[in-house]
């Protein structure tokens, strides 16, 4: 089949690849000028920066790509497992360092904040039991087809939901386990994995930590932007033909009576045919912007987006003993900042503050003796706030906690900076509202409101990425095409 894949985001590109791999002509189309989407990189003045996600889990997701290809995944992409996975800093001066052994990261917590070894094993002994239970089923199927409940394994996810703990919200589960309130944080932190509160969302996200301290927190060696490179390399040599600069406009649909089917897609203004399409661009802005006329999931459309991001790229000339790749600084009124995001829909003034540094373990990723700093707090999605002022605002207030915090004035360190922010997310990546996960997690049914990765109106059009089943960050992403991939196998044996 001749296939449009539109949208060169990492779900993109993983289904290109997975569709060639089928036998099928594809053909991507990426209205920007390079490839990646939230997954790229800029240089600036001889510091190289990965321009979005930056925590890389689950390499087997990006790895089994090259293995389905027939090729060494070795030979295009590696990877190195980190020892220590984040170093947390709190504003009483308590640091704390995430090892990836459980056992170790254990004694780390009892040493510094006093609390029980075996409780941080029993939470990590629970969020893989989640994670057992509800993986496979989860990540690689449909959650809109009924064949994927037809299982035995579904049915006995579907006996032990209990176990998922849906009922309870993370900070409400977290607090009932651990009595430091610091604890409770760096647990309660991973709501935002999702672009979520850990306040509102169900205690099932607790799943997440499994990730980096079960299956393993990792780096690419070249850097995060070699997981996009790598791949476009891989579909590529299958085959896959890219066109940058092309923006999509419209899926053309055919009608025959009562049946729809796409028959190819505007791009650039002209018209082009194609058997299948498959669509990597936010869910909300495809119906919106490249199905205007075609009936809309008012319901799904309309959920409350995820947060979105803040993000200062700064090259400093200076190298700081005391970071790692992975550094948080927390809020000293975590709550506050949650609904200062998800209810006023602005900045608090002490906003816990990530940076990641990516030339800890790729030293030409700056120049010598100075270090790049990726530094983001999570920001409400883009709804007409005064941006300009909450920047400004936001800048200042940052720039003064972590001089604090490390006791030198930031400030006159930094050599270069870029912005990025939800406006410029939404214009660059196409996300609704900038929005980094699509819908929010805040709602125990959230899973079962996301999109699905099909049109049950239109044969032949499917939806892959963050903003549709099963969700946002890059494993998911990639997972999405594997369903997609799937799907289309399994409809061509009809």
């Amino acid at each position: 089949m001749k296939v449009a894949i539109i949208g060169a985001g990492i779900g993109g590109i993983a289904t290109a690849v997975r569709l060639r791999v089928q036998g099928h002509e594809v053909t991507v189309f990426e209205a920007n000028s390079y490839l990646g989407g939230k997954l790229s990189e800029f240089d600036l003045s001889g510091y190289r920066f990965d321009a979005g996600p930056s925590l890389f889990t689950m390499p087997e997701f990006v790895t089994e790509l090259f293995t389905l290809a027939g090729k060494n995944a070795s030979d295009y992409f590696e990877y190195e497992r980190l020892d220590i996975i984040t170093h947390y800093f709190y504003e009483d001066g308590t640091r704390l360092h995430a090892y990836a052994k459980p056992e170790k990261f254990a004694q780390e917590v009892a040493q510094k904040l006093g609390e029980k070894a075996e409780n941080v094993l029993f939470f990590l002994k629970k969020s893989k039991e989640k994670y057992d239970l509800t993986g496979d089923i989860f990540l690689r199927r449909s959650l809109h087809k009924i064949s994927s409940f037809l299982n035995k394994e579904t049915l006995w996810c579907i006996l032990n939901a209990y176990k998922l703990d849906a009922f309870r919200t993370m900070n409400v589960a977290n607090e009932s386990l651990f009595s430091n309130p610091k604890m409770v944080q760096l647990f309660n932190r991973y709501a935002t994995y999702n672009g979520s509160d850990p306040w509102q969302t169900p205690a099932t996200l607790n799943i997440i930590p499994h990730l980096e301290f079960g299956v393993g927190a990792f780096f690419p060696k070249k850097g995060m932007f070699s997981i996009t490179q790598s791949l476009v390399d891989l579909a590529k040599d299958l085959g896959v033909n890219f066109v940058l600069n092309a923006k999509v406009e419209e899926i053309l649909i055919e009608k025959n009576k009562s049946k729809k089917r796409v028959k190819g897609i505007k791009v650039n203004g002209e018209n082009k045919a194609f058997d299948l399409i498959v669509s990597n661009m936010d869910i909300v802005n495809a119906y919106k912007k490249l199905l205007p006329t075609e009936p809309q999931p008012a319901k799904i459309l309309n959920q409350p987006k995820s947060s979105s991001a803040l993000i200062f790229y700064w090259g400093i000339k200076q190298v700081f003993p005391a970071l790692g790749l992975h550094n948080i600084f927390f809020s000293a009124d975590y709550k506050t900042e949650f609904e200062h995001i998800f209810k006023h829909q602005d900045i608090y003034h002490d906003p816990t503050v990530y940076i990641n540094i990516t030339s800890k373990n790729k030293p030409d990723d700056a120049p010598a003796h100075c270090e790049n700093w990726f530094t983001m707090i999570n920001v409400p999605n883009h709804s007409g706030q005064d941006w300009d002022k909450l920047i400004a605002e936001a800048r200042e207030n940052i720039l003064t906690k972590l001089s604090r915090m490390l006791g030198t004035d930031i400030r006159q360190h930094i050599e270069i900076e870029a912005v990025l922010d939800p406006r410029t997310i939404e214009s660059k990546t196409s996300s609704s509202q900038g929005a980094l996960y699509g819908n929010s997690s805040n709602n125990r049914y959230a899973a079962f409101l996301r999109h699905a990765n099909f049109s049950s109106d239109i044969s032949n059009l499917y939806f892959c990425g963050g903003s549709v089943h099963p969700g946002g960050g890059i494993p998911l992403a990639i997972s999405s095409a594997k369903i997609v991939g799937d799907l289309i196998k399994e409809s061509k044996k009809v």
